[in-house]
């Protein structure tokens, strides 16, 4: 028993010696000309490495000050710095035959830039495409410009093999050679990953306008240009948030690695699209994002699908923020090389539910959408703390209540000067808290109509422009019961300032005293008293028309119906200040 124990603690001596010792004996740095031609080869970009150490307790070559060369057609800048690069190998190969098993590999804090060009090309698309092996079917040693392996280390035994397998357990390439090239195609790490990497995405055109994710951690299993491998993402998001992939890729496209396949589940959590950057702050728009969907892209097409809900949403320069929360289910597929795609989706609030569908355009400085919304009957309670967020602004103090709205909405343009138009119409509903014949005052001396602090709207329906140039709405036909009907076209400025040019057709107990003496109310009346509203959308204006008066006719039956009461007569100057004031309108000097 005793010997035994002697035995073991000898064996545990000799060990111990061993790692003590070894990396001293064992000089590393022998294998960076290696290293580098190795991964040179593969990635078909220079590499370099700084200094490299051992570590026996890890089983990992440690390299400092990692750069590998970007595509000279996009920058001389590295594609990728790292202040320290893990190279898991196998101890005994290296050890008693100096040969490299990669079995996995660590990037730590690395930097990544990634360049997208006009025509949609990546900086990387050419990753492991043109590697010097490829080209000229030379050892990458020697292709590198690199130096030879060590001394006593034969070319076969120091080929990249299969993670955990030595030279002498791959009999089949001993017995039938492959030349580097070949071996090259066939690269494959047990494990790659990133700890805390930063990546900017940026366009050629404008690179200082970079999207930067930071905090990113990659874990890719089995790596293999030839096949399929599992991979998990984790990355803060630009402006806040964070985003998480997890799914397969591969294999490589050796053509474009940029078309490589993907499928991934895809988890968003509070990216803030306006802090971001990716959209235009000119454009008013904001709000915060949570997405959970999937992809599944062939290399060429992208399909997505998910549920995203939108909180604090605006978007209009003079909008405010929406306090209710936007859900959206959304299908989509994209054109990887035209960078086009299609998009049918629900926008839900509440119980109200929009059908959008369209196409949308990446290609240019700002995406541009040619959609449709379609909503239907949807109830005006849910939508009402939406306006705001679109910029419509409703007199101060009052709110809609009640009924329905639809609308047949196109959305073209850039997303920054999107052009929002098409009819809209809502049906039985209420303007609490404003008094619309208070606020019609002049026009009411000549009904005596009150439509008390709420305004009943039975119908209201106008083809509406919205642009960045302000609102634009044209065939207004308005429907108070107890006033009548209201008509006409007028714009509302970015400012909210009101120019309107309207005509309110009065009916039944609306019509009255003057407004019964001026004909309104008969059978072939005047068509209605013209008026203008003015003001703000907060505080409108309405003030009569009365040259428009006068052109309709109504100044003509009123000047009949006073008679000898007009200075001046029926039809000169005295009807013009007759029936200024009776409006409230001080006569000319």
């Amino acid at each position: 028993m005793k010997r035994a124990l002697k035995i073991v603690a000898i064996v545990i001596a000799v060990l111990i010696v061993i790692v003590l010792v070894l990396p001293f004996v064992v000089n590393v740095n022998d294998y960076r000309p290696r290293i580098e031609s190795e991964l040179t080869n593969a990635l078909g970009r220079n590499v370099t490495v700084g200094n490299l150490s051992l570590s026996l307790w890890s089983g990992s070559l440690t390299a400092d000050n990692i750069a590998i060369a970007d595509d000279p057609s996009f920058s001389k800048s590295p594609f990728i710095k790292a202040q320290k690069l893990d190279v898991g190998v196998e101890l005994l190969p290296l050890i008693l035959s100096k040969t490299i098993h990669i079995t996995n590999l660590t990037l730590t804090d690395p930097q990544v830039n990634l360049l997208r060009d006009r025509s949609g090309k990546w900086n990387f698309s050419t990753l492991g495409a043109a590697s010097p092996t490829k080209k000229t079917g030379a050892s990458p040693a020697s292709s590198a410009g690199q130096a030879a392996p060590p001394s006593g280390t034969e070319a076969k035994k120091t080929s990249p093999a299969t993670p955990g397998r030595s030279a002498a357990q791959n009999p089949n390439e001993a017995a039938n050679p492959k030349s580097e090239s070949s071996v090259e195609q066939n690269l494959s790490v047990g494990k790659l990953s990133i700890k805390g990497g930063q990546i900017s995405v940026a366009d050629t055109k404008a690179p200082a306008k970079a999207h930067v994710y930071k905090n990113v951690d990659l874990t890719v299993k089995n790596f293999s240009y030839s096949s399929q491998f599992p991979f998990t993402l984790t990355a803060d998001l630009p402006g806040g948030g964070n985003a998480k992939l997890d799914g397969a890729g591969g294999p490589i496209n050796s053509t474009d690695a940029s078309m490589t396949p993907l499928q991934a589940k895809i988890n968003v959590k509070g990216f803030d699209f306006a802090a971001s950057g990716f959209v235009d702050p000119s454009s008013g728009m904001s709000g915060v994002a949570n997405f959970d969907g999937t992809i599944d892209s062939n290399g060429t097409q992208a399909k997505s699908n998910g549920d995203a809900t939108l909180d604090r949403l605006k978007l209009s320069p003079k909008g405010a923020p929406a306090q209710r929360t936007v859900d959206m289910k959304y299908q989509t597929t994209y054109e990887m090389e035209k960078q086009t795609g299609q998009l049918q989706g629900d926008v839900i609030v509440g119980k109200a539910v929009a059908k959008l569908t369209g196409t949308y355009d990446l290609q240019g400085d700002s995406p541009v959408l040619h959609l449709k919304l379609n909503a239907d009957n949807m109830p005006v309670d849910d939508l009402e703390t939406l306006l705001p967020a679109l910029g419509v602004t409703l007199p101060s103090g009052s709110s809609l209540q009640g009924g329905t709205l639809s609308a047949d909405m196109t959305i073209n343009g850039p997303v920054d000067k999107l052009v929002i138009a098409g009819p809209v119409k809502l049906v039985n509903t209420k303007l609490h808290g404003f008094d619309l014949g208070s606020k019609m005052s002049a026009i009411s001396m000549l009904s005596g109509v009150k439509t008390g602090s709420d305004t009943a709207i039975q119908n209201f329906s106008a083809n509406v422009r919205v642009a960045p140039t302000g609102i634009q709405t044209e065939n207004v036909n308005l429907v108070v019961p107890s006033l009548g009907t209201v008509t006409g076209n007028g714009t509302v400025s970015p400012s909210n300032a009101l120019d309107y040019k309207m005509k309110a057709n009065l009916s039944g107990g609306a019509v009255g005293g003057v407004s019964s003496l001026a004909g309104i109310g008969s059978k072939g009346a005047s068509g209605g008293i013209p008026f203008f509203i003015q003001g703000t959308a907060s505080d409108p204006k309405f003030v009569p028309d009365v040259k428009g008066m006068l052109s309709s006719g109504i100044g003509k039956n009123l000047g009949k119906g006073l008679g000898s009461q007009i200075p001046g007569g029926q039809n000169g100057q005295g009807v013009v200040d007759a029936v200024g004031g009776l409006f409230g309108k001080k006569k000319p000097k």
